[in-house]
């Protein structure tokens, strides 16, 4: 998908997502549309959430296939996120130092935070099949995503 298709995509899905989560207020349900409706609109081959658990991130919701359980601290493009506090653009998976590989079709990966008062408290991963598909455009409208509402009550769903 061309960058500027992608953009028109984002800009067309926020509404929509908008208006799917407005009202709820428990995080699962969102996290988990959030998930389904990027997948689906972008084709992203994997889009999923982790949530910090004291040291850990361990997997929420997600779409695509089967993943790893738990991200120990600092490990992989999601720990290594959470680490730095930023979100983090990998056009070659495999030329990441730690990378974790679920699964090998995996080429390229975007990690965004979710933050309550500066504090992350989940990840948003997603995975391509293509190499070098993400960019700051990604990671500018998921972060616009990440900012809807429902953010303040994914706080507490673990201990942290």
């Amino acid at each position: 998908m061309t960058s500027d298709k992608r953009e028109a995509a984002y800009r067309e899905l926020i509404p929509q997502l908008t208006a799917l989560l407005e009202g709820e207020h428990r995080p699962l349900p969102c996290m988990a549309n959030i998930c389904a409706v990027l997948k689906e609109k972008l084709g992203f081959f994997w889009v999923g959430f982790y949530i910090v658990d004291r040291e850990e991130l361990v997997l929420g919701p997600f779409q695509g296939p089967v993943a790893c359980t738990t991200i120990g601290k600092g490990r992989g493009v999601c720990g290594a996120a959470r680490e730095r506090k930023e979100a983090l653009i990998v056009p070659d998976v495999e030329a990441f130092p730690g990378h974790i590989a679920c699964n090998p079709l995996s080429r390229s990966e975007i990690v965004v935070l979710l933050l309550d008062e500066d504090e992350v408290v989940a990840v948003l991963d997603i995975d391509s099949c293509e190499p070098d598909d993400f960019s700051r455009t990604d990671a500018r409208y998921l972060g616009e995503i990440l900012d809807m509402p429902f953010v303040k009550n994914i706080k507490g769903l673990y201990g942290r």
